[in-house]
C-alpha cells in the first residue's frame, strides 16, 4: 500500500526502534514513576513536526487506545480538508401559503442541514427574518424538517448515567441551542431571579429561588433542583449570596421535544402566534425557501470543537461529510468517507471510528497514527486553521490550567473519559522547531498521567 512522506519518515523511524522496551529520558521515567500506572497502560511518542527526524521518544505506539476527545483530532482535520475551511452551514425557511395583513393562511417550514451552532441568538434572527417577511401570524404549523440526517434515537444518560449534562447531547440535523438551556442566576432584592434562554414553551421554571448564607461550594448541589417532570422545574434548596451571578447550562430533560418547544416559545416571545402546532414533518418536495440562515465558517466552529472539546458539533461536522457525499448524513457513511480519507491523504490502516467526538468506548487509535494526522496535518493547507483551533497550554480551552514552564508552548487536544486521559499536538520548542507530542492512559486511574504530561510538554519544548 502507498503511504505519504510523512508516514513513510515515521513508520521506517519506528521500524529501526525495539517498540516493546524503550528506555525513556530520566525525567520522563521519574515522572512515570510517580503515576504508579503500569507499562502496558499508556502510549507515549514525541516526534518531529515534519517527520524527517527519528521519534525522540517512543512508548508502546503501536497499541491501539481509547483516546477520548483527542479523536476530535481526526473529524476536524478531515472536516477541514474534505469540506473547506470556508465551508457554512445553511437553515432553509420556506413559506407554503400565503400572506395577508400579517396573517400567513398555511405552514412554516424550517428544514435543519446539519448546522452546529444553531443557537439561541441565531434563532433569535432566524424567527425575526419570518416577522421582516410581513408574518406575525401563522393560520397553520410549524414544521421542522430533521431528515438531513439519520440518527437513530438515542439515550443521553447511556453513556454515563448523566442525562443532564449537555456534553451528552445527541446530534440532530436541526440542533438548536445543543439541545440545552442555560439558567442564569442573579441576586438581587434579597432573593435570586432565575433567567433561562431560551424560553422553552410549555417548561414552568421559577422566577425565582431563596437567597442563603454561607459560601458559594456546590451551589448547583444546594439549589436541590428537580428536572424529573419535563414541563415543569422545581428548586427546593437555596442560592448562597456569597456566589454572586452563575450559570449553569442544562440539558432539556425532554430532548425529542425541545426543538419544538424551543421554536414555539422563542416565537411567541417576540409577539408571534399560531393556530396549529409546532411538530415534526417534511418540506414539500416543489417549495423553494423564502431565505436561508447560514452558520459561520467551518474554520470558526473548529475552534469551538477543539478549544472546548464540544461533542455534539464534533458529531454534526462528522454527519456532515455523509450528508454532502451521498446526501443523507449517517454515521455509517461518515466512517467510510473518513476512512477512504485516511487511506488517501496520511495512508496506512485508519483508526477505528464511532461517532467523530470521542464520547464512545468503541473508538481506538494508535500513539502513531496520531501522529501521523498530525504530521499531514502540518504539511497541509488548514494547517494554520487545525492549529489554532487546539487549546495552547496555559491560556486556553481545556488545557487553561496547565501551569510551570509548559504555559503557551504547546497547542494540544486533549481528552478525559472515565478511565482514559490523552493529549496531542504540537509543541514548540528553544530551538525553533515544532514537535508532535502524543500521551496516552487507558487505566482506572488514568488521570494520575496528567503531572507526567505536564513534565513531559515541558521535556520536549527543552530540546533535552
Amino acid at each position: 500500500m502507498h503511504l505519504r512522506p510523512a508516514a513513510v519518515s515515521i513508520a521506517l523511524a519506528l521500524a529501526a526502534l525495539s517498540l516493546s522496551a524503550q528506555t525513556l529520558p530520566p525525567d520522563i521515567e521519574a515522572a512515570f514513576v510517580r503515576t504508579r500506572l503500569p507499562r502496558d497502560a499508556v502510549s507515549l511518542l514525541v516526534v518531529d513536526a515534519d517527520g524527517k527526524s527519528p521519534p525522540r521518544l517512543v512508548h508502546r505506539p503501536g497499541q491501539p487506545m481509547n483516546p477520548a476527545s483527542v479523536a476530535k483530532l481526526l473529524t476536524t482535520y478531515a472536516g477541514l480538508d474534505l469540506l473547506g475551511p470556508a465551508f457554512t452551514w445553511s437553515t432553509p425557511v420556506f413559506i407554503d401559503g400565503t400572506v395577508r395583513d400579517g396573517t400567513l393562511q398555511g405552514n412554516l417550514y424550517i428544514k435543519g442541514q446539519g448546522d452546529p451552532k444553531l443557537v439561541v441568538e441565531n434563532l433569535w434572527l432566524l424567527l425575526r427574518r419570518v416577522q421582516g417577511l410581513g408574518i406575525r401570524t401563522i393560520n397553520g404549523d410549524i414544521v421542522l424538517d430533521h431528515t438531513a440526517f439519520e440518527v437513530p434515537p438515542q439515550d443521553p444518560g447511556a453513556f454515563d448515567g448523566e442525562p443532564l449534562r449537555p456534553y451528552n447531547a445527541s446530534p440532530d440535523a436541526l440542533l438548536i441551542n445543543f439541545k440545552s438551556v442555560m439558567m442564569t442566576f442573579t441576586p438581587r432584592d434579597g432573593q435570586v431571579s432565575v433567567h433561562v434562554e431560551p424560553p422553552l414553551s410549555g417548561v414552568q421554571v421559577p422566577t425565582s429561588v431563596p437567597l442563603g448564607k454561607g459560601d458559594c461550594g456546590d451551589w448547583r448541589a444546594g439549589l436541590r433542583a428537580d428536572f424529573s417532570d419535563a414541563s415543569r422545574v422545581r428548586f427546593a434548596g437555596i442560592y448562597p449570596a456569597t456566589c454572586g451571578e452563575r450559570m449553569w447550562p442544562v440539558a432539556a430533560a425532554d430532548p425529542a421535544g425541545y426543538a419544538a418547544r424551543a421554536v414555539a416559545g422563542m416565537w411567541q416571545q417576540l409577539g408571534g402566534s399560531f393556530t396549529g402546532r409546532v411538530r415534526d414533518g417534511r418540506v414539500p418536495a416543489a417549495l423553494a425557501p423564502a431565505f436561508e440562515v447560514t452558520s459561520p465558517a467551518l474554520s470558526e466552529l473548529v475552534r469551538d470543537v477543539n478549544k472546548y472539546s464540544n461533542n455534539v458539533m464534533a458529531q454534526q461536522m462528522f454527519l456532515t461529510l455523509s450528508l454532502k457525499r451521498r446526501g443523507t448524513g449517517s454515521f455509517a457513511g461518515s466512517r467510510e468517507i473518513v476512512r477512504q480519507w485516511w487511506r488517501e491523504r496520511i495512508g496506512g490502516e485508519p483508526p477505528s471510528m464511532d461517532n467523530g467526538s470521542g464520547l464512545s468506548r468503541e473508538e481506538r487509535i494508535t500513539a502513531q497514527q496520531l501522529a501521523l494526522l498530525l504530521q499531514s496535518a502540518w504539511a497541509s493547507p488548514v494547517m494554520p486553521e487545525l492549529m489554532s483551533s487546539l487549546p495552547v497550554s496555559g491560556v486556553d480551552g481545556t488545557m487553561r490550567r496547565a501551569r510551570g514552564k509548559a504555559v503557551g508552548v504547546a497547542h494540544l487536544k486533549t481528552g478525559s473519559l472515565r478511565d482514559v486521559t490523552a493529549v496531542a499536538g504540537y509543541v514548540h520548542a528553544v530551538s525553533g522547531r515544532r514537535y508532535v507530542l502524543v500521551a496516552i492512559a487507558n487505566h482506572p486511574q488514568a488521570a494520575s498521567l496528567r503531572p507526567m504530561i505536564e513534565t513531559l510538554i515541558e521535556w520536549t519544548a527543552a530540546d533535552q
